[in-house]
């Protein structure tokens, strides 16, 4: 979780000739979707992660648990070879009076095209008797399996990474707002067949944003409206445009009132070096107020 996104240090991530948009990763890590949660853990904030990843062997899950100040906690892998039973419980003991306990069921999961399952699963992170984390549909089973109590669970999803992959459409699922609907998203762009390439983001089919004459404009920023709330929208084509073929784009939708103040480029048309925020730390009190970050890497499947 300490390299969430990989490319996104404290300061925010530099995007310049050496642009993270131009690392070369794994076929494996361009198939993960990596969800960032705040929560309360013995009376303190931390941040638990959850690592879906798909490779030959099949689905895999991580789940790492690190402190407000990103110092590493725990981590429970569930890794293919385990995937015979898809269910199961891990009891994580810090000292003599602190333990976590850990469980999952995927042995009914249904998933879709990536590595994320769609229904029919959970997750559940439990701390002293109460559920800390619970994500998935299978509330009651996680609670039968626990013995936890069913409470109100404070965890609140902060950020969320994923790689997709595409022609000239690139597609996911987000929710810009907690317990807002989940809308389609979709951005086009087409590098190859036109001399003057263009951008274009599409929520739920509308269009609500389009970049023009994109050789000039390949990284920047743009506030979009989605359920009443501003998004900012951070771009960075260059190595669709310029860059080594297996290199991917990187976007970024970030849902904050105060987006402005955590902005810290020179300008848009400055191609030299601009900050994209916060996504580095979140540590306390420094991430109240920062709202939901998506990150995408658009990948070009020629």
């Amino acid at each position: 979780m300490r390299d969430f996104p990989s490319c996104f240090g404290e300061s925010g991530v530099q995007v310049a000739d050496a642009s993270c948009s131009n690392v070369i990763v794994s076929k494996s890590s361009q198939n993960s979707v990596t969800c960032l949660y705040r929560c309360k853990l013995f009376g303190k904030s931390c941040l638990i992660s959850i690592v879906w990843s798909k490779n030959l062997m099949g689905q895999c899950l991580s789940v790492e648990i690190d402190d407000a100040s990103h110092q590493f906690i725990c981590k429970v892998d569930v890794k293919p070879s385990l995937f015979s039973k898809r269910r199961g419980s891990k009891c994580l003991e810090l000292n003599s009076c602190k333990k976590i306990e850990v469980f999952w069921d995927l042995s009914m999961a249904k998933f879709g095209s990536g590595p994320e399952p769609l229904e029919l699963y959970y997750v559940g992170v439990v701390c002293k008797g109460e559920i800390v984390l619970l994500i998935g549909d299978l509330i009651g089973e996680v609670l039968k399996k626990s013995g936890a109590i069913a409470s109100v669970s404070s965890a609140m999803l902060v950020a969320k990474r994923e790689h997709i992959a595409g022609k000239r459409v690139f597609g996911t699922k987000a929710r810009f707002c907690d317990k807002g609907p989940i809308h389609d998203l979709k951005i086009e762009c087409d590098t190859k067949c036109s001399d003057d390439p263009f951008l274009v983001v599409r929520v739920d089919a509308k269009t609500v944003m389009q970049v023009q004459h994109l050789r000039w404009k390949f990284r920047g920023n743009c506030t979009i409206l989605v359920d009443e709330v501003p998004v900012e929208v951070f771009w960075d084509v260059h190595s669709w445009l310029f860059g080594p073929s297996v290199g991917s784009a990187v976007f970024m939708f970030q849902t904050s009132l105060s987006t402005e103040k955590l902005w810290s480029s020179p300008s848009v048309s400055d191609s030299s070096i601009y900050s994209w925020s916060c996504l580095g730390s979140f540590k306390e009190p420094k991430s109240t107020g920062l709202g939901f970050s998506l990150v995408l890497y658009a990948w070009k499947n020629e």
